[in-house]
């Protein structure tokens, strides 16, 4: 099994940020994991250098994969420190005794709210809270608006707990063609997740500016294509990944999913705040196990109450885009890697996922988009 080491020593043929000091001797990694015969390293550099420094990821991702053992590689890269900071010589590989820290020099503003050719409108389907069946919905809703005729793809950007290759009964490893990566496909819609590059048992133990550059790289080294729609699957909470997306690219819009308890409710609000605070149009709430139909009696029970959704979105003033019953069958076709809008296009459920992204599809299409600001360098 590969080791940090192995690929430390395969990263000496390799030059630093400076184009001469073997990056494994600087501070030029910023990041480094190895899960079994998988590689993930963040390397840092000044993005004013970006030729070089797009230069130095790929003789880095090449000389990682050349390594026996190794079955892929993903190099991301980072942005420098903050001016200011100082970095102490035992972080610089091969610094002598007795040298003093050095002062790191400005970190370039990266650009913000760039475009991703060929998709029209990005969405992040987002909740407080984990646990409310927000992966369920963006698959189920993803498929739906592909049933109404749009070209649609879905990225997992939930790093530490992927599900979609489960959801979608994907289990393949993603081509790469030169650096950009393949989205695998499955039932007409794409699809993209840390998931299809790791195990489901490997736990990704990153800091946030590794998470960052990883759901960056996800995004724009990946081959979409020309989509009407990318769904992003974001994780819960109001965190790195959540900024990351609102900050990076022009979103259409939110979508949150919550339980009608309060205790959910509570966090759907920091949600709505969060995407409010950083200037994303909210395009509705789903109240996900809304209420329970026995199989047997089909007597109604409102297990996580009722109504709270759809009370909150008239409270905050956002459109309440519908009610998703808790149903055994939606669980057992997403653990079977079917997910109910193609397992039973015809049942109630699916009918009201259907319902639910002609909503929001009528919203994005008649709706003013959120265009990417031009970006100006002085």
């Amino acid at each position: 099994m590969v080791s940090e080491q192995d690929v430390l020593e395969a990263l000496k043929s390799v030059a630093g940020p400076d184009g001469r000091t073997p990056v494994s001797r600087t501070n030029g990694i910023s990041g480094l994991t190895v899960r079994v015969d998988k590689v993930y390293l963040a390397l840092t550099g000044d993005p004013r250098f970006a030729d070089a420094m797009e230069t130095m990821r790929v003789q880095a991702e090449v000389a990682i994969k050349q390594l026996p053992g190794v079955s892929n590689a993903v190099v991301s890269l980072t942005a420098e420190r903050p001016a200011g900071t100082t970095v102490p010589p035992a972080h610089v590989h091969g610094a002598p005794a007795g040298a003093q820290p050095r002062t790191a020099p400005p970190r370039p503003v990266p650009p913000k709210n760039i475009a991703i050719p060929g998709i029209r409108r990005i969405i992040g389907v987002a909740s407080g809270k984990g646990g409310v069946g927000k992966s369920t919905t963006t698959v189920n809703l993803a498929l739906a608006l592909a049933a109404l005729g749009w070209k649609i793809g879905i990225l997992d950007a939930d790093v530490f707990g992927p599900s979609l290759p489960r959801l979608l009964g994907l289990q393949a490893k993603p081509d790469i063609d030169g650096k950009m990566l393949q989205p695998l496909q499955a039932f007409g819609i794409k699809a993209m997740s840390i998931g299809f590059l790791v195990g489901e048992e490997e736990a990704m133990i990153w800091r946030g500016p590794m998470v960052m550059s990883a759901i960056n790289q996800l995004l724009r080294e990946v081959a979409w294509g020309e989509l009407d729609c990318l769904l992003v699957d974001m994780p819960p909470g109001t965190g790195d990944a959540q900024l990351t997306l609102a900050q990076n690219v022009p979103l259409a819009g939110a979508v949150i999913v919550s339980t009608p308890q309060d205790l959910a409710l509570i966090d759907a609000r920091r949600g709505i705040s969060m995407f409010k605070q950083v200037n994303v149009p909210i395009l509705g709430v789903v109240e996900n196990m809304s209420y329970f139909i026995c199989p047997h009696c089909q007597g109604r029970s409102e297990i996580f109450a009722h109504g709270g959704a759809r009370h909150e979105a008239e409270r905050l003033g956002v459109p309440f885009l519908g009610e998703v019953p808790l149903a055994l069958t939606i669980r057992e076709q997403s653990d079977s890697g079917r997910p109910t809008v193609v397992a039973a296009p015809d049942s109630p459920q699916s009918l009201i996922y259907r319902e639910i992204a002609g909503r929001l599809k009528a919203s994005l299409e008649t709706g003013a988009q959120r265009v990417a600001p031009r970006i100006v360098f002085e």
